[in-house]
Formats: structure tokens, C-alpha cells, sequence
């Protein structure tokens, strides 16, 4: 029998890389992370990463403002300027008797926290980042590059102008103009409220012209419902083992209650604070533990309302703000939730578990705030708390998937580009 001699395969051009013979470039198996130092921002970006499988090789960069003194009023100037004046300021102030006003706490580094795969958090520079992702790009691949939050998009879009070829670049949250700076954006639809017929009547017609977006999604857009986040099957699942102890002898029906604060389009105070102790008083009963947990936005008086009136019964816990935080254990143990309207954030991690979802504080809300919870009721995965309920009857409905979606578009993108995500 003769032996058969297969071709040899075409021999590559003298000078290729050896990562182009084997295809590798086209991979993408690392990502960076732009956030602005807040939590439901940087929650978002993470979260995606963790969709996509990239979350053992993720880096966090923040874009860092100078803070402290007048800084505080400054947060509305774009990054650069404002660290420029805030560096003038330090000039022509420094060792008067005004320092003390105007001056503002240096730039500084933060670790991780913890935070699964990410390396010690760096200040965001563009032109660094977009170097990095050129110079490795032969021996790395592709670099995805994950912001969200105003202070983000020059950032982000810097990023992807200086290395267009070696990035790919997801912006999340409405960056309010030129979307083409970026290869994809991830926004909740209520951010288009303007656009529909009930926001164009609530917009006064000399303010039209100023109010973003102008124009409906393009296709590199893609539209959510809430907020992205990290708490997914398997977060879940990791946090039921790790607070086993802790809340599995806890009595049933479990309920609880994540108060945020309020905000331009959702305020309240211990109005809301004394409806909210009221309505759980009725449900105590029904209930065989609650436990409280306030965010970083509660205001005092509202917390203090809400602890004098309720927190010396037997069935409430209200966690004191110490580590550990109990938030994942508690969306793992849950039997139901009772949440305040402003936070999309915490509505949106509960919506994702298909248990019950009660929100307080709703028909306060205006302006896009108001289409969101329109939106959550329609898809039947929250009801108002009334105080009337019994919470031993669960209900359910088909979780929000938000983050799962988002990921699945990604994916989508990077394969019209030629690329590929690493498994």
C-alpha cells in the first residue's frame, strides 16, 4: 500500500508572529474595568465581566476626582479640568489661612476588597491603558475594556480612539452624545423616557433641545431594563454555603428589607420612614424573621426612625453596617423582599432571584424613575407593599435576566468583529 503524503500547510509570511500562525489574536481573554469609585456603577462593569467568563483576568482602573473642601461642589466640571484647577487652587492658596477651605485630599490607591480577579485598583489614564493594549496585543489578543459612569466615558472613549484595533470598548450607562465613540452601550430603557409620548409632555419645549438622548437607539445600543449586577446563580449559590450558619436557622418566611435614600427624582424622608414601619408592623405577624439593611444613602433621621420603631422586636435584626456585608447571603436566603423605589440597583439583583418584590415609595417617583417601575409591574416581577400582604404566600415570575442579555450581545458584537471570547 502506498503511503498517502498530505500537503504541507502554506508556510505563514516571513515576519508573522507566531500568535497569528495559531490564531490566537482573535481571542479575547482579558478585561479592564473603568469605574468611578461608586458601587452601583463599578457593580455593573463587574458583573458583565463575570457574564462573560473574564473574571479571573480582569484589572480595575477609577477615574479619581480630588475630594474634600470645595471639591465637593465641583463634581459637575469634566475630570481633567477639574483636576487642573484643583491643582491651581493648591498653588495659590497653599500655606494661607483659606487652605483649609479650599483644599482637597490627594489622589489615592485602593485595594480590592476581595473582589474576585481583580488586581489592585490603578488611576485610569487612557493614553497608559491604550499603550498597554497595543504592545500586548500580539502575545494577549484583544482587550475588552468595560466602563460605567460619567466620569468614565472620556476615559473609555480615549481608550478605544488611540487603539481602535486592539480594544473593545462597552460603555455602560447613557453617555448622552456621540455613541459612536464607543463598540457597545448598555443602558436601562427608561433612559429614552424623553423620547416617548409622556416624556415629551413632560418636557417644557425651550428645554427640549437639551434634554439627551435625542434620538432612538442605534444599533450599537443595547436596551436593559434595570441595572446590571453580579448576583447570578452562581454567586447566589456561593453565598448560600458561606451564610449557611448564619441564616438557614433563621425562622420562615424570611423577609428583607433594603432601604436606599432619596434622590432628585425619588424623595422622601421619615414620611416614608414611619408608612414603611407601619405597613411591616401589620406583616410581622405573617413573617417569622425580618432583617433590615440600610444603604450608604439612608439619611439618619430616616434610619433612626425606622430602628426606634420597629428594631426592638424579636423578629427584626438591622445589620449595623460592619463587615461582613450581609446583602448577598440575604438575596440567597430570601423568601421575599421589601425595597425602596429609588434604588434600581437593589431592585434589580432582587428581580433576578424570582422571588417576591415588594417596593415602597413608587408613586413618588418622576420622570424616567416612574417608567422603570411601570415597566416592573407590567412584567408582573414587583407589587407595592401595602402592609396587607401575607408573606408566607410567595408568587413568582420569570427573573430579569439584564446582565445574561447584555452578555449575550457582547458576545454577539465581538463575533462580527472576527473575535472570540476565551472558555
Amino acid at each position: 500500500m502506498r503511503t498517502i503524503r498530505l500537503p504541507e500547510p502554506p508556510t505563514p509570511p516571513v515576519g508573522m508572529p507566531e500568535i497569528f500562525e495559531r490564531g490566537v489574536y482573535s481571542v479575547v481573554r482579558r478585561a479592564v474595568v473603568i469605574g468611578n469609585g461608586f458601587a452601583g456603577a463599578e457593580n455593573q462593569c463587574v458583573g458583565l465581566v463575570r457574564a462573560l467568563g473574564l473574571s479571573e483576568r480582569q484589572s480595575l482602573y477609577r477615574v479619581i476626582r480630588p475630594r474634600g473642601g470645595i471639591n465637593e461642589w465641583l463634581w459637575w466640571l469634566p475630570v481633567s479640568l477639574h483636576k487642573r484647577l484643583d491643582f491651581a487652587i493648591r498653588w495659590i492658596f497653599a500655606g494661607s489661612r483659606f487652605s483649609v477651605v479650599f483644599r482637597g485630599q490627594k489622589p489615592f490607591s485602593f485595594l480590592n476588597g476581595g473582589t474576585t480577579g481583580l488586581s489592585s485598583i490603578l488611576e485610569a489614564d487612557a493614553r497608559q491603558i491604550a499603550t498597554m493594549a497595543r504592545e500586548t496585543f500580539e502575545k494577549e489578543g484583544p482587550l475588552l475594556v468595560v466602563a460605567s459612569g460619567w466620569d468614565t466615558i472620556s476615559v473609555a472613549s480615549s481608550i478605544r480612539r488611540l487603539a481602535p484595533h486592539n480594544v473593545f470598548v462597552v460603555q455602560i450607562q447613557h453617555p448622552r452624545r456621540n455613541l459612536s465613540r464607543f463598540d457597545l452601550v448598555v443602558t436601562p430603557q427608561h433612559d429614552y423616557y424623553s423620547l416617548t409620548p409622556s416624556g415629551q409632555q413632560e418636557v417644557p419645549q425651550f428645554l427640549k433641545r437639551w434634554i439627551t438622548p435625542r434620538e432612538p437607539p442605534s444599533r450599537n445600543v443595547v436596551l436593559t431594563v434595570g441595572a446590571l449586577h453580579q448576583a447570578d446563580s452562581v454567586a447566589l449559590r456561593v453565598a448560600a454555603a458561606r451564610w449557611h450558619d448564619e441564616m438557614a436557622p433563621l425562622p420562615k418566611p424570611l423577609l428583607i428589607v433594603n432601604i436606599g435614600g432619596p434622590t432628585h427624582h425619588v424623595k422622601y424622608g421619615t414620611d416614608l420612614a414611619k408608612q414603611l414601619t407601619a405597613k411591616l408592623q401589620n406583616v410581622l405577624a405573617s413573617c417569622g424573621s425580618v432583617r433590615i439593611s440600610f444603604s450608604r444613602r439612608t439619611p439618619f433621621k430616616v434610619s433612626s426612625v425606622i430602628s426606634k420603631e420597629i428594631g426592638h422586636h424579636p423578629k427584626v435584626y438591622i445589620w449595623d453596617g460592619e463587615e461582613p456585608n450581609p446583602h448577598m447571603g440575604h438575596l440567597a436566603w430570601a423568601d421575599a423582599f421589601v425595597i425602596t423605589a429609588d434604588s434600581v440597583s437593589m431592585l434589580s439583583e432582587a428581580c433576578g432571584t424570582g422571588k417576591p418584590v415588594y417596593v415602597i415609595g413608587s408613586e413618588r417617583c418622576k420622570w424616567k424613575f416612574s417608567a422603570f417601575h411601570k415597566v416592573l409591574r407590567e412584567r408582573g416581577v414587583v407589587r407595592e407593599f401595602t402592609g396587607k400582604e401575607d408573606i408566607s404566600d410567595s408568587w413568582s415570575y420569570p427573573p430579569l435576566n439584564d446582565t445574561l442579555e447584555a452578555a449575550s450581545r457582547v458576545r454577539e458584537a465581538l463575533a462580527e468583529r472576527g473575535w472570540t471570547l476565551h472558555h
